[in-house]
């Protein structure tokens, strides 16, 4: 923000990528069903969703951890769908 009460437009653009790509990685939250049995597939889910409000909050301030909400989306996904194919037998 430039002087604490607005953000400039390359914020605001900013913050948007970020939205926007929280959004595409949801997409491979969604398509974990073809991977993921449902109780495991609810709780991916469920994450993604409480990721999605935390989102929503950091968009009405504008915030720059917007940026940060997709790779960390990734990254658990990734894990999650990693762990369950090693421990539990996951398979495509």
């Amino acid at each position: 923000m430039n002087d604490g009460s607005t953000p400039s437009g390359g914020q605001k653009a900013l913050v948007m990528v970020g939205v926007a790509a929280y959004l595409v990685v949801g997409f491979f939250y969604l398509t974990s069903g073809l991977v993921v049995p449902f109780p495991w597939l609810a709780i991916l889910w469920a994450v993604w969703l409480v990721g999605l409000w935390l989102v929503a909050r950091l968009t009405r301030t504008w915030s720059w951890w917007v940026l940060a909400a997709a790779p960390l989306a990734a990254a658990f996904w990734f894990l999650y769908l990693s762990l369950g194919e090693r421990l539990l037998g996951w398979t495509a």
